[in-house]
């Protein structure tokens, strides 16, 4: 379980074993992070298989190769990384599980001194789970959904969130990695199929 508060970055330095692994280079993150633990890699959570020095290295499923940016990067692609949630971390963003709903296409980014709006694809299916003013979390950093529409939805990048995250890097075209508010998804299913 993460926050979408993000503390460290990464680079992408490669696939292996035809894209079974992937290597990411991560100086900051803490030695105490064993095998086995949780790292959400741009909103992607993925287990940690083995650690070469600065190095990390992680499996890859087909699931996550099918739902999520990850299959696509390139070596040098910047990655937002978080360190699991524990019972003494701040909440200061929402509850994120790592598990990506669906890549959404950046259709617009336009400047708003000091930061910027992103305008973002939205599938059909998904549009019940957002609310305005509710949470998403856009490559693992928790946001807020600053306006809606039947298949787009805006968020506003303050500095801060580009510069401590992969969004700055962004352009028109380019896939994230989107994951609906936890909370919403629950509720929505409790709604419409477990209150009989």
């Amino acid at each position: 379980m993460f926050t979408g508060i993000i503390h460290h970055s990464g680079v992408f330095k490669g696939f292996r074993l035809g894209k079974k692994e992937m290597a990411v280079e991560a100086p900051t993150i803490p030695a105490q992070i064993g095998i086995g633990e949780s790292v959400n890699v741009s909103g992607v959570c993925l287990s940690l298989i083995r650690r070469e020095n600065r190095i990390l290295v992680f499996n890859l499923s087909q699931e996550t190769l099918q739902r999520t940016s990850l299959g696509s990067l390139r070596p040098g692609a910047a990655l937002n990384l978080e360190l699991p949630l524990s019972l003494s971390s701040f909440l200061s963003g929402h509850l994120v599980a790592g598990h990506v709903d669906f890549t959404a296409k950046v259709l617009k980014i336009v400047p708003r001194k000091p930061g910027q709006r992103l305008a973002l694809s939205l599938p059909r299916e998904f549009r019940p789970y957002f609310i305005p003013k509710g949470s998403v979390a856009v490559n693992g950093v928790s946001l807020t959904i600053a306006s809606l529409a039947p298949s787009s939805f805006e968020i506003e990048l303050i500095p801060i969130t580009l510069e401590k995250s992969n969004l700055t890097g962004l352009r028109t075209g380019d896939d994230v990695n989107v994951e609906c508010d936890m909370i919403g998804k629950y509720v929505y299913n409790w709604i419409t199929q477990g209150n009989r």
